[in-house]
Formats: C-alpha cells, sequence, structure tokens
C-alpha cells in the first residue's frame, strides 16, 4: 500500500512538473513579459525616424523572446463559419495575419499561392485575418484552395488574451514560421516595397522571402525529427 502511495505521488508530482515545464515556454507569456519595453522603445525610435534602430529592435524581440516560445492554442473560424482551434493543424504550419484593409503588394498573393502549390503537402498554410466574417469572405476568393483561410473577430473573442497579444503585439502583416509541436522557429514582417512596383519585382521578392522561411521550416523539423529517431535509436 505504501508503494503505491509514493507512486501515485510521483506521478502526480511528474505530472504537474511537465505541465508547468510545458507551460512557462508560452508565446503570451514570454513576450507579455517583454512587450512594453519594446513598444516604448520601438514608438521613440519610429518618432525620430530612426527606422534601422525600429527594426534592430523588432528583430531582438523576435530573436531573444519569441522564437522558441510554444504559441498557444486559440479558436478561430473558417470562412464558413465553423470554429476550429489552432492546434487542429498538424503539420508544421506557415501563419500569416492581415487585416483585411491591408493591401498586399501586387505579386504577393500569386508567390503565396505558387509556394503553397510546391509545398502543400508537407506543410499546413494558414491566412489569418483580424476581421469579421463578411470582409474575409471575399478576401479568401484570391488564395488558394489549399490555403485554410481563417479569421478571428475581435469583438467575439473581447477575453481572449493570445488574440490580443498576437494582433497587438507583433502587428500585421506578419508571418510565423511554426513547428509541428506549435514552437515558433521565426517571425517575420511582410516584404515591403513601394506601393506601385511592378509585377515582377513584387513577385519575386515575395517569393523568395516566402521560400526562405519554408526551407527554415523544414529544415527545423528535419533536425528535429532526426534527434528524435537518435534518441530512440542510441
Amino acid at each position: 500500500m505504501g508503494r503505491k502511495l509514493l507512486l501515485l505521488f510521483l506521478l502526480v508530482s511528474f505530472t504537474g512538473l511537465s505541465q508547468e515545464v510545458e507551460h512557462e515556454n508560452l508565446f503570451s507569456q514570454a513576450i507579455g513579459k517583454n512587450i512594453k519595453k519594446y513598444k516604448s522603445q520601438s514608438k521613440q525610435a519610429y518618432m525620430d525616424q530612426n527606422y534601422e534602430r525600429a527594426d534592430f529592435l523588432f528583430d531582438s524581440l523576435i530573436n531573444n523572446v519569441v522564437n522558441g516560445s510554444r504559441l498557444d492554442n486559440f479558436d478561430i473560424r473558417k470562412t464558413s463559419g465553423k470554429k476550429i482551434n489552432f492546434y487542429d493543424f498538424e503539420k508544421p504550419v506557415f501563419l500569416i495575419t492581415y487585416a483585411s484593409w491591408c493591401t498586399p503588394g501586387v505579386g504577393e498573393i500569386p508567390a503565396l499561392n505558387k509556394i503553397v502549390d510546391e509545398n502543400y503537402k508537407e506543410i499546413d498554410f494558414v491566412v489569418l485575418f483580424w476581421d469579421s466574417k463578411r470582409k474575409v469572405k471575399r478576401k479568401a476568393r484570391d488564395y488558394s484552395n489549399k490555403i485554410t483561410v481563417v479569421y478571428v473577430d475581435e469583438t467575439e473573442n473581447t477575453h481572449n488574451h493570445i488574440v490580443q497579444t498576437m494582433k497587438h503585439s507583433l502587428g500585421f502583416p506578419t508571418s510565423f514560421f511554426i513547428d509541428s509541436n506549435k514552437t515558433i522557429i521565426d517571425v517575420r514582417r511582410g516584404v515591403l516595397h513601394p506601393y506601385n512596383e511592378v509585377y515582377n519585382v513584387s513577385y519575386e521578392m515575395n517569393y523568395d522571402s516566402f521560400h526562405n522561411g519554408i526551407s527554415l521550416i523544414k529544415s527545423f523539423d528535419f533536425n528535429n525529427q532526426s534527434d528524435i529517431v537518435a534518441k530512440d535509436n542510441p
């Protein structure tokens, strides 16, 4: 009887420790500890028109705080209105966040659709709009049917901390490169070029950017799988 109680105690303690370890590096918690200082410094950099400093602050936040954290689970809706949650995606995820009023470069969506056609079997592509169903349904027509277009209507998620954190901390458009365990590998802002940039230049710039991110996901996931196999077969 004493051994059974000891075993039960150890199991409960281990479960509690595992949950603590699992949740201690969530994206919302990691960025919540740093975002106030980042916003203050970033705002000052833009007021000073010191864009190099602003870029440095963003890169520092991503590299030192965000990368390696685990993206929290949260509810999203498909354009049909069906509610799903982010952890339903089982493959590595390429997530891009937008608002419907964002105007992508002329070659951005065609470049993304091409990348999707080349990689959809290995990666889940998700385009997330912070907007209402009506506006998102119109935008969804431009994207490949191999992309899952979803939306979060913030008026329905006023108490969802991760929704507010994702939308208001890093801005949009923003690309998240995420492995199959929902660990964030990298976060990048959209490609910047003049609004009236010609199609070919816009397409190539966006294609190269997306391709680079996809290569990063594949490399990261492959290395993780190799590490798992090595541990299982010492």
